[in-house]
């Protein structure tokens, strides 16, 4: 029982060693074709599967949907009974078995087809073992799109394709070489591979289709990571908030500015555009070095020129990355042009729980 944990991983972890090869080696061409069906989908995708492999199923749709590809799950016992009206044309079918004869699942091939919808299988069929090269799961040489694969497969030369991998436009390979049940039973390795290999299939999607960390942040507005991806815009001061002062504005003025925005700085504006600030770093070094003498002075002649600032767009994670940086408590936000928009402070990007 000691080392039960430990060899449960390892042969989980060597199961994603094998199928990471196959991805790169024998396998690349059929899962470039597999993201290139993906991409080109122009309804959504349609993943379905039963039991332990449905559950990998919508976690794989989920990450596809977060990732920019509209995505459902499709119960395959629940297609029969109505569900199946989920299905249209133009969908691209992600079909989940691992013995790749699940009856649910093959009970949709005649509705999938009918559509002219394409399908990607992921199945334990051993497509790929070792010698055998990547020509022998594509289809024969001038054989049209949609044409059936080659059926034999193995170190058997008998041994044939699942029928929903035989089914599939593209037929991908989840095999294993054992389960790391003890009785090798229940499934552990085989589930862990067809997660790694949707998330590698939706990680490449994203990257083909040019999904940005703009793009991820509009769809996760909720939660902590939503906070953490919180633009500057939505926690900036702006308005009569803005501890705002002209160059020619007298120290004790601009004190008083400082003292009633409590922000820790003035921004000094000339028209619109921020042409300097002023911090309570700043204020403090000038009494000690010029005393009372300061209160003669003018914002123009205290202030910091061309002081770091950030665009209202930016997410916070980057403005508090500055501050960490500049060592400073507030940023200034502008525009393209340099017109003062707004002042991000410190304390506001606490709320974001990225400190």
């Amino acid at each position: 029982m000691k080392h039960t944990g430990e060899n449960v991983v390892r042969i989980e972890a060597e199961a994603l060693r094998a199928l990471a090869d196959r991805i790169g080696g024998a396998m690349a061409q059929d899962f470039e074709r597999a993201v290139g069906l993906l991409a080109g989908c122009t309804g959504r995708v349609v993943v379905t599967g039963m039991g332990k492999s449905g559950i990998i199923g919508r976690k794989i749709a989920a990450t596809l949907s977060s990732t920019g590809t509209p995505a459902l799950f499709l119960h395959p016992a629940e297609a029969a009974h109505g569900d199946l009206g989920m299905l249209v044309k133009g969908d691209v079918v992600l079909a989940l078995s691992s013995s790749g004869e699940t009856e649910e699942i093959l009970a949709l091939l005649p509705t999938i087809k009918r559509l002219g919808a394409k399908s990607i299988s992921l199945t334990g069929d051993e497509i790929y073992p070792q010698g055998l090269k990547p020509e022998s799961n594509q289809r024969p040489n001038g054989a049209p799109e949609g044409a059936p694969l080659r059926k034999q497969r193995g170190r058997d030369a008998g041994a044939t394709l699942s029928t929903l991998a035989a089914a599939a436009d593209v037929a991908l390979d989840c095999s294993i070489s054992r389960e790391a049940c003890s009785l090798g039973l229940a499934p552990t390795a085989s589930t862990t591979t067809m997660l790694a290999l949707g998330d590698a299939l939706a990680v490449a999607l994203a990257e083909k289709k040019g999904f940005r960390e703009e793009d991820f942040a509009e769809l996760h507005p909720g939660g902590k990571l939503g906070k953490k991806l919180a633009r500057v815009e939505q926690l900036m001061h702006s308005g009569d908030d803005l501890p705002r002062v002209a160059p020619k504005t007298r120290m004790p003025e601009v004190i008083h500015v400082m003292s009633s925005k409590r922000l820790g700085v003035a921004a000094v504006v000339e028209g619109e555009k921020l042409v300097g600030v002023i911090s309570d770093g700043d204020l403090r070094r000038l009494l000690e070095s010029k005393g009372k003498d300061v209160l003669d002075l003018k914002a123009a002649d205290c202030m910091t020129r061309d002081p770091k600032t950030i665009t209202a767009d930016a997410f916070a994670a980057s403005a508090l990355n500055v501050m960490e940086e500049k060592k400073i408590t507030s940023l200034c936000v502008v525009d393209a042009s340099g017109k003062l928009r707004g002042i991000v402070h410190l304390h506001d990007l606490w709320g974001t729980e990225m400190m």
